[in-house]
């Protein structure tokens, strides 16, 4: 039990930094006045006209799944990378042939996208 403690120091002091900053803020919530221009959407510097979701191209969404894709391809290679060294000293060099397969399947998949015009912005 005694290895836990500075596990449930740190879990105490989060739940009280929490609850300290949502006491603050509503205390000095209710001394703010109120009107119609605080109680305005801010959009950047623009107006708030016209329809509350715009409409996004579907490209948008394709490029940010890519985004996403190569993402988590860099997730699975950081530890990769830093096993490499001591597990070909001690395994061979399997890893290595493991991750250019990995690499190999997402390659094929950002050509399959270049060629789809994803990537493509003036279509």
């Amino acid at each position: 039990m005694k290895e836990y403690l500075p596990i449930f120091l740190q879990v105490i002091v989060a739940i009280g930094f929490a609850a300290s900053a949502l006491i603050v803020s509503v205390i000095l919530g209710k001394a703010g006045k109120r009107n119609a221009t605080k109680d305005s959407a801010y959009e950047c510097g623009m107006l708030p006209i016209g329809e509350a979701q715009p409409r996004f191209s579907v490209k948008f969404y394709l490029v940010a799944m890519l985004f996403i894709l190569f993402d988590l391809e860099i997730v699975f290679m950081y530890p990769w990378a830093v096993i490499y060294r001591d597990y070909i000293a001690k395994h061979g060099t399997g890893i290595f042939w493991y991750m250019l397969s990995f690499v190999g399947v997402l390659t094929v998949g950002y050509v399959y996208a270049i060629m789809k015009g994803v990537l493509d912005w003036k279509r």
